[in-house]
């Protein structure tokens, strides 16, 4: 198999030489050139065609928000317009606010820069864990070590046969990675304000950006969207957020139902993660549960999918040909826990259709009563 062909695209020569030598190292990629700024890189599309580009934000001349959008309007050379892009960002406010305007430009993923590190090789090694498992996902390759493993899953099997009736859902919980943020961004939108239905969602971000991207998606949506806090009641028409660094799961108080976050050990390499949300969730709705799994990288969600239908709930995955990356949806597609695999437009259909008939005065009774 040839070796993967990647661009970088960064103004600073720190930088470069960091991305270079840590990808340079990796046998299975070649790293083809490099640009100081978006119009060099345009200007090098046609002659390098890489099979990915990694790309910074602040830039003179054209910015990397620039670049992506000229490079998905064909001006790179159509044949190179939808490379994947990989955003390299900083964990701040701007760099958050910057990063989720590149995603929504047409940028597939992006990687927060390494912050407060001691050495140069600090860096290197913080770069090799986090980018080289992403630019193997996003060009198709199996990605067998580091701490994002996300090997190409097998082929989706029917699912496997329920025991016992399905349940009328009383939640609808959502997990997403790589891809996420733009595919949620068409997903909950597509939902009323008047789903009957508390809303939990998992996507793997870090701090700083998921109070952005839940300021994003609420100014989107109809349903009223926020960053998850400790202790809120789960009422319907609320999405709520998992905040960064903090797992987000459902749990039972003497008021009700709950949101809570805890800092325990990460899942699947991720803290949020999907698994501890959709497991507490089937425990606290008595699995009357419809679970989503949108397009990310890993197997994070497929326990949590196993038991949401073990317990009588449904379970509704993103299709491979509408994912940035079918590792997430595609391991629980593979394990036979999906009712329904979907094009993403699908699915807010799908979504609705589960919660038809729902009221939210029965969506209330469970939260305080109990599923039933």
């Amino acid at each position: 198999m040839n070796p993967i062909r990647v661009m970088v695209v960064d103004d600073s020569v720190v930088v470069r030489k960091i991305v270079t030598d840590v990808l340079s190292a990796d046998p299975d990629i070649e790293v083809v050139g490099t640009a100081v700024n978006g119009r060099i890189a345009l200007s090098k599309l046609p002659q390098l065609q890489p099979d990915l580009v990694t790309m910074d934000i602040e830039m003179p001349e054209l910015n990397g928000i620039e670049a992506v959008r000229a490079i998905r309007s064909g001006a790179g050379g159509q044949a190179q317009s939808r490379v994947p892009i990989i955003m390299f960002s900083t964990l701040t406010e701007r760099g958050a606010s910057a990063t989720l305007d590149a995603l929504s430009a047409g940028a597939n993923e992006y990687l927060t820069k390494p912050a407060n590190v001691g050495s140069v090789g600090q860096s290197m090694e913080s770069v090799r864990e986090q980018l080289i498992p992403k630019i193997k996902a996003l060009t198709g390759r199996p990605v067998t070590v580091g701490p994002a493993r996300a090997a190409a899953p097998p082929p989706p099997r029917p699912a496997t046969p329920r025991t016992g009736p399905g349940k009328k859902p009383a939640v609808l919980v959502i997990g997403s990675s790589t891809g996420g943020p733009e595919a949620l961004a068409k997903v909950l939108p597509q939902l009323p304000a008047s789903l009957p239905v508390p809303v939990l969602l998992v996507q793997h971000m870090p701090p700083v950006f998921t109070r952005q991207f839940a300021q994003r998606l609420d100014r989107l949506c109809p349903l009223r969207v926020v960053e998850a806090s400790d202790g809120s009641p789960l009422l319907p028409g609320t999405v709520h957020l998992a905040p960064g660094d903090h797992h987000l799961v459902v749990r039972s108080t003497g008021r009700g139902l709950q949101t809570g976050l805890n800092q325990g050990p990460p899942e699947n390499f991720c803290r949020p993660a999907v698994d501890p949300l959709f497991r507490t969730a089937v425990a606290a709705f008595d699995g009357a549960v419809l679970g989503v799994v949108l397009t990310g990288m890993g197997a994070d969600g497929r326990n949590g999918a196993g038991d949401i239908r073990a317990a009588g709930g449904t379970v509704i995955v993103q299709d491979q040909a509408t994912s940035v990356v079918w590792g997430m949806p595609g391991a629980i597609s593979q394990a036979g826990f999906a009712d329904e695999v979907l094009p993403l437009d699908r699915i807010p259909d799908a979504i609705q259709r589960h919660l038809s008939g729902i009221t939210p005065a029965r969506a209330g009774a469970v939260l305080s009563g109990g599923a039933r």
